[in-house]
């Protein structure tokens, strides 16, 4: 009997601004996933915008999690995005610790910082805590940055050689992970992506780099991995999937002269996305 997956999307809800849970949900449910948010905070746009109504949902997160225990709701995958506080992340390990079952898979976006420094709203316990939790992880996303910093290593003034990379991401699966994507690594005019399985299996995939970096780039690269390792296709796959449609959203996004921050048109071109997965030999 065929079953839907169903996976747990825990993030921010963002009105304006294609980021977070606002491109997260449709691509992974364009990808035949059920995908039920726990929401961590509630924004009408952005943090890029100049201003922006924001609403701290920690303090209801209990709740939330607990009637979905009383209605006795499964989930096939978790997937975690922007953490904003030590609370936060003790309630997803809480979270893990209810719903995750043996074969539930975990997906860690460990949103920490970017070009070598941490966010202002990281602290060194939010950093430990991040470790804790990427200790579940199936798969884990960092950048540069995050991976650097979740194994206490200085950030690299030069891009690092694929032996290096391979070291790092061996050592977050040292961590506890299964799989490494270390994400958004600038090469010449190129964005590549390092991927990393504890079987030895590693490669960098990418692509020319069209245009800087967008809000919500990293989300949607997220949902694509997700989407894909609910669906069982191999890592080296869902890397180079992710890494074309974010290429076409892109290119699209410049056609239609798109502000920056409004983030990436990918609805335009997520019937790209679905075609391409139903290639998949499944």
């Amino acid at each position: 009997m065929k079953k839907q997956k169903r996976i747990a999307l825990i993030n921010d809800v963002t009105g304006f601004g294609r980021c977070s849970t606002a491109v997260q949900l449709p691509i992974i449910s364009a990808m035949g996933v059920q995908c039920c948010v726990l929401p961590t905070a509630i924004l009408s746009a952005h943090t890029g915008y100049p201003t922006y109504y924001f609403y701290d949902y920690t303090s209801h997160m209990k709740e939330y999690m607990d009637n979905w225990k009383e209605l006795g709701v499964s989930f096939d995958g978790i997937t975690t995005g922007f953490l904003g506080s030590e609370q936060q992340i003790e309630l997803v390990l809480s979270f893990l610790e209810q719903f995750q079952r043996e074969d539930t898979k975990v997906i860690v976006d460990p949103v920490m910082g970017d070009d070598g420094v941490l966010y202002a709203t990281y602290t060194e316990k939010m950093c430990t805590e991040m470790k804790h939790l990427v200790h579940h992880a199936d798969v884990v996303t960092p950048n540069l940055t995050e991976a650097c910093r979740l194994l206490e290593i200085e950030y690299p003034s030069v891009l690092p050689t694929e032996e290096k990379l391979k070291k790092i991401a061996g050592g977050l699966c040292d961590l506890g992970a299964k799989k490494v994507v270390i994400t958004g690594l600038q090469f010449h005019d190129n964005v590549v992506n390092y991927y990393y399985e504890r079987n030895g299996k590693e490669g960098l995939i990418g692509n020319k780099k069209v245009v800087e970096s967008r809000p919500g780039t990293g989300d949607v690269f997220s949902a694509i991995i997700t989407g894909a390792e609910m669906k069982g296709i191999p890592i080296e796959r869902s890397v180079s999937l992710s890494a074309d449609f974010i290429r076409k959203a892109l290119v699209y996004t410049m056609e239609c002269n798109t502000p920056k921050n409004d983030g990436l048109c990918f609805e335009s071109v997520l019937w790209e996305l679905i075609e391409a997965i139903h290639r998949e030999k499944l």
